[in-house]
């Protein structure tokens, strides 16, 4: 986490965000008062519709080259593999010298490899907002999305001291509150609080449809506690297939820790020892507990 008490002002005339769903919607809402010109890309007209009809965009184009070429600060909002292949092929050579480029990926070693690669002058940095909303899509956009919530920022060999000053600022003007860390852990991070949760309701949901096979009353009798956790496995499958492959090696290692971890409970309650079976459950309860009571209290700060 950024400790220096940073207390910027970020200040760009001209911002360009790549993507027009949820995340670059709220981020043009969010910056309005701090930017006198957005102009976003994004292929789908509808979404370019929206955003110029509601005021949330000042131009709008599927022209890459257009919308960026006289940006001060360029945000790539878009999927991971688009956002890859879009700083490995393109964008580099449409950027002005000191223009500053941050993605809002959720991988973040790849982007940042490939940024390490983009032309001298150009300051580039990873982000990965850890925020979203069960609704997609530019419509569902919220200036407050960000608020509050925690904004990685990962460095890349493109990443000067002015770099990260000005991504200090940008993500300060978000009302988000910045956690700087390297790639690679990151990865790992993410891998365990959100990748593996998915793998883990997406295999809830699959043993339940194999048991109501046999049984259609497991379906009659699920209630709140299977919808909290089988939620993530109504994720965009798209979207999650990006993320997965490219941190396939975390989410492996995650999958066989959380596989050495259930195999313990298995060995507990085939040998009928409650004493042990509780014993082993009470530290992790107690490990939630303290976890929800300080992010709710985050949230009220």
């Amino acid at each position: 986490m950024s400790e220096d008490g940073f207390t910027g002002t970020f200040r760009t005339r001209h911002l360009a965000i790549v993507g027009l769903g949820l995340m670059g919607g709220s981020l043009a809402l969010a910056l309005r008062p701090h930017i006198e010109t957005i102009v976003a890309c994004d292929p789908n007209p509808a979404s370019r519709e929206y955003a110029l009809a509601n005021g949330i965009v000042d131009e709008a184009t599927d022209d890459l080259r257009e919308a960026v070429s006289d940006a001060e600060t360029v945000v790539m909002a878009a999927p991971v593999r688009t956002i890859i292949q879009l700083i490995t092929n393109r964008i580099g050579a449409y950027l002005r010298s000191n223009t500053l480029l941050i993605d809002m990926g959720s991988t973040k070693q790849d982007i940042c490899v490939a940024m390490g690669h983009l032309p001298v002058g150009i300051h580039a940095i990873g982000g990965h907002p850890m925020a979203g909303k069960e609704r997609s899509g530019i419509a569902a956009a919220d200036a407050d999305l960000y608020r509050e919530r925690p904004f990685v920022l990962c460095p890349t060999r493109r990443t000067t001291p002015a770099t990260r000053l000005r991504a200090l600022s940008f993500v300060e003007a978000l009302g988000a509150v910045p956690i700087e860390m390297d790639a690679l852990r990151h990865d790992r991070v993410v891998a365990t609080i959100s990748h593996l949760p998915y793998l883990l309701s997406v295999t809830l949901v699959a043993t339940a449809t194999h048991e109501a096979q046999q049984d259609d009353a497991v379906w009659r009798l699920a209630a709140s506690g299977f919808r909290d956790m089988s939620r993530l496995s109504g994720s965009d499958v798209q979207m999650i297939g990006d993320i997965l492959s490219t941190n396939t090696q975390a989410v492996a290692t995650l999958l066989a820790e959380f596989r050495m971890q259930l195999a313990m409970l298995e060995t507990l309650l085939i040998s009928r020892d409650e004493r042990k079976l509780v014993d082993a459950l009470t530290p992790i309860r107690e490990m939630r507990l303290k976890w929800a009571e300080e992010y709710e209290q985050k949230r009220t700060i």
